[in-house]
């Protein structure tokens, strides 16, 4: 490279020499090196401390003789990018150092002396293993953080949901379902639309725990407390009033909507066995289904017109959903 391109200016001796005073003050490694033979022609104390080298060894050095042939050949690939970049180039390094891994930064530019001598390749480099290393622990510290955080959320809504859920069947408390029952009939009300009830129980719940004891009926209890969560949405409420009564209130749907859906909850707990020590128990279900406000203008009918439709079919040997008659009102 006998001619540089206009953008690259011409280094004079005093400007070099304060430039490298002024880096050096920094920490800055700063190293020169021949273009044609690629080896170091200087190489300030900074720049031998960060290779871990004896004063001066540098000088005259090639990289093939200071660095392995992987190192040496990125080194040299950095060196081509830098003679085609008209305003220098950037580039980071992890090289091995002294026997440590050092992550460093380094700018090379292609510069001309004044004197007309051969174009150099000037290179600052500055250290960031520590950098990094501190980027990371905190990095590091901040996903802990992060995390801790998670766990807390995580706990908080475990304590809300303790708060409103019981323990055995996971299912909400009466006290949430009678305030979103409300909720839901006055949303109802105002918007002329219809919801459904359904009052579900246990068929042979006493002889259950007669034969497996209260630990099995418990057992059984959380068996339909799973499936009745996975066969209703996030907007319904199923719920465990108490003992072995159970609801669930289903948002925005009649009559035939919510029988199908408990139909498929039937289904399942008829097919469903519960392992206990060692044995197995099947269950079924009955269930009675109410809707607001055709089979019941009012909450208290509403409970009243599920409860007689789940009686009725237990009466009727259970594993069975019976609808609650609806209400003609005559005309006036």
């Amino acid at each position: 490279m006998s001619e540089l391109p206009p953008s690259v200016s011409p280094v004079g001796p005093v400007v070099h020499e304060a430039l490298g005073h002024a880096l050096a003050q920094l920490g800055l490694a700063v190293m020169v090196k021949d273009l044609a033979s690629g080896r170091y022609e200087q190489c300030n104390e900074a720049a031998e401390r960060l290779l871990g080298l004896p004063a001066g060894s540098a000088l005259g050095a090639a990289d093939p003789e200071l660095f392995d042939a992987a190192q040496a050949v990125a080194l040299r690939a950095a060196d081509l990018q830098a003679q085609g970049a008209f305003q220098g180039v950037r580039a980071e390094h992890r090289l091995e150092l002294a026997g440590e891994r050092r992550e460093l930064v380094a700018w090379r530019q292609v510069v001309n002396d004044v004197d007309g001598g051969a174009p150099k390749l000037l290179s600052v480099w500055q250290d960031q293993t520590e950098v990094r290393k501190r980027d990371a622990q905190l990095q590091t510290a901040l996903a802990q953080i992060e995390q801790q955080q998670k766990a807390m959320e995580a706990l908080r809504r475990d304590m809300e949901d303790n708060q409103v859920r019981d323990g055995v069947s996971g299912l909400y408390h009466r006290a949430h379902f009678e305030e979103q029952l409300r909720r839901e009939a006055d949303l109802s009300s105002r918007e002329q639309r219809e919801f459904a009830l359904v009052a579900v129980a246990i068929d042979n719940l006493d002889e259950i725990r007669r034969v497996h004891g209260l630990e099995g009926c418990e057992r059984v209890i959380e068996a339909l407390g799973r499936l009745l969560r996975a066969n209703t949405r996030a907007m319904d409420s199923p719920c465990r009033l108490g003992g072995e009564r159970f609801v669930v209130l289903f948002s925005g749907v009649g009559l035939a909507t919510s029988h199908s859906r408990m139909e498929h909850l039937r289904r399942a707990c008829a097919q469903h066995i519960v392992s206990f020590n060692g044995q197995q128990i099947p269950f079924t279900v009955s269930m009675g289904v109410a809707s607001f406000p055709h089979t019941a203008g009012a909450i208290d009918d509403l409970m009243r017109s599920a409860d007689r439709a789940l009686a009725s079919a237990r009466e009727k040997g259970g594993n069975r959903i019976v609808l609650a008659s609806i209400q003609f009102v005559p005309a006036s």
